[in-house]
């Protein structure tokens, strides 16, 4: 491992060690609810979960992979009754993938643990650095493009 000096590079370093906590959070949340959904599967209903139904292709650029990735993701997640392939009724070629009720409460589920696990983490924290985390967090997700939880988290299902 490399060691940091500035100001910028210690930032990175705290965003790693955060972002290691945070993905062992998301890891055991999801394997507390189905062992057999991977973290690039969860990620997947997550995004259908937050966006609707998605063309295949625009699903691949949302998870940034490559189409034929997405198309074996779906068809991983249609066999595990996650999600639905939904024909169009303008263009009977084009398809659209979209969670489940399974699916949906799976992203539930998960999303519960770790609300609940996070709250816990957090509460360990002390009271006067909360608000520093609330700005910091907010700030970083808004530049990496990421919908406030509320906004996707509590939608009505979509199907």
């Amino acid at each position: 491992m490399h060691q940091h000096a500035g100001p910028e590079d210690a930032l990175v370093d705290a965003v790693m060690t955060a972002g290691r906590a945070l993905l062992a959070v998301a890891a055991r949340s999801l394997a507390a609810v189905d062992e057999d959904v991977t973290l690039p599967q969860y990620r997947t209903l997550v995004v259908l979960a937050q966006y609707g139904a998605r063309r295949p292709a625009d699903l691949a650029a949302s998870l940034s992979v490559t189409p034929s990735t997405a198309t074996r993701m779906c068809d991983r997640l249609v066999a595990k009754g996650l999600i639905d392939r939904e024909r169009s009724d303008d263009d009977r070629r084009a398809v659209a993938v979209a969670l489940t009720r399974a699916g949906e409460q799976l992203v539930r589920d998960v999303t519960g643990r770790r609300s609940n696990e996070l709250g816990r983490l957090l509460g360990a924290m002390p009271q006067d650095h909360r608000q520093a985390v609330v700005e910091g967090l907010r700030s970083f997700s808004e530049a990496a493009g990421e919908v406030a939880e509320p906004e996707w988290a509590l939608a009505p299902p979509r199907l």
